[in-house]
């Protein structure tokens, strides 16, 4: 028997027309409206495929647990929430809190390109690419031996890392309000979608 790992990422937490900062482990913001939406969105998509979490982690953002939470309103049983600290989200460094366009302008497209496609962080931001694989590892190695689905509910920074710890060397990016699951089975563990939006 398979056990299925949805992994999502957060809603949005800026509107259409908001300035778009980089916001990351220092910044604990909540969902905006369509961010609401978005979390509203994945519940409905998760109940209408009859999907039922049997274990769901969050990071302890409040972006994060609202986006768990208002999933979990749609489940018909709700298995219980735990908070993982590996969830939370990278630290930005000198770009936290600055505006797209800045970051942009202060790392360049080459090394915004390499974080989106590669994973790997630009001078400054405080992540440890082999420490996330590993969290991700051992939390598919407890999650293997529960058949089911499982939800775990984080931030972009972190959700990227999933792919590359299996040796998935895909896209890691996921969008806000986005998922993507990776099966564990005898065979060996692989993603059987990423990015996926309802």
């Amino acid at each position: 028997m398979n056990a299925d790992i949805y992994i999502v990422r957060h809603g949005n937490t800026f509107d259409p027309g908001d300035t778009l900062l980089r916001v990351g482990a220092r910044t604990d913001l909540a969902l905006s409206l369509s961010g609401c939406e978005q979390a509203d969105r994945l519940g409905r998509h998760f109940r209408e495929r009859d999907i039922v979490f049997s274990s769901i982690r969050t990071g302890p953002l409040r972006r994060t647990r609202e986006t768990t939470d208002r999933i979990g309103a749609y489940q018909r049983s709700l298995a219980d929430i735990r908070i993982e600290p590996f969830l939370k989200e990278i630290d930005y460094g000198p770009d936290e809190g600055v505006a797209e366009s800045e970051v942009l302008a202060r790392i360049g497209p080459a090394g915004l390109q390499a974080w989106e496609e590669a994973g790997r962080p630009p001078p400054g931001w405080i992540v440890d690419p082999p420490a996330l694989e590993a969290s991700w590892r051992s939390l598919f190695e407890h999650l293997q031996s529960t058949p089911g689905a499982h939800l775990v509910v984080t931030s972009n920074g972190i959700a990227r890392f999933a792919r590359s710890a299996i040796g998935d060397r895909g896209p890691g990016k996921l969008s806000t309000g986005g998922y993507g699951v990776i099966r564990l089975s005898a065979g060996g563990p692989e993603a059987l979608c990423w990015n996926e939006r309802p």
